[in-house]
């Protein structure tokens, strides 16, 4: 992926120099409602080893030096499925369409990369992101069994 971009925010890849960004923005979220979890603290403080490694993708949104949101993309159990996770949005950069730009570049990147379909667990406490998730075209299935404490809710979306 190149990028994507809208009037002065732009999509960019993972560089190791984005790493406390991503840590920043998702542990902000993470602990706003829920408590970390040890896999929480592994993928934000190593991305390299565990999401990148296993053929994950990581993104930001970037305005000019600010990196105002993130989102990543790791392969699934399921073939040809990838799972979206670590979605966040800084609140200096929230209620400006960020998300949205996020999570139609990050399917794109599923798409490139072969996937048929992208999963991701969220919580009802989350309404504002299920929405989001809703506009970008997730539906809502059975939630079936999840690793996640914290999610009840699962979507996914055809690519």
């Amino acid at each position: 992926m190149n990028s994507i971009s809208m009037p002065f925010i732009d999509i960019i890849d993972y560089l190791p120099e984005l790493q406390p960004h991503f840590e920043r923005i998702n542990k902000a979220w993470v602990e706003q409602y829920f408590s970390l979890e040890p896999f929480d603290i592994a993928q934000l403080e190593n991305p390299q080893e565990n999401i990148l490694d296993k053929g994950g993708h990581i993104i930001f949104a970037k305005e000019h030096d600010q990196v105002l949101g993130t989102v990543a993309l790791i392969p699934s159990k399921e073939a040809d499925t990838f799972e979206m996770i670590k979605m966040g949005v800084s609140p200096e950069g929230q209620g400006r369409g960020i998300g949205f730009l996020l999570g139609k570049a990050i399917l794109e990147k599923a798409k490139t990369l072969r996937g048929k379909k992208v999963v991701l667990y969220s919580s009802t406490k989350l309404a504002p992101a299920l929405h989001l998730y809703k506009k970008l075209g997730f539906q809502e299935v059975d939630m079936g069994c999840s690793q996640y404490g914290r999610c009840n809710v699962k979507m996914e979306i055809s690519l």
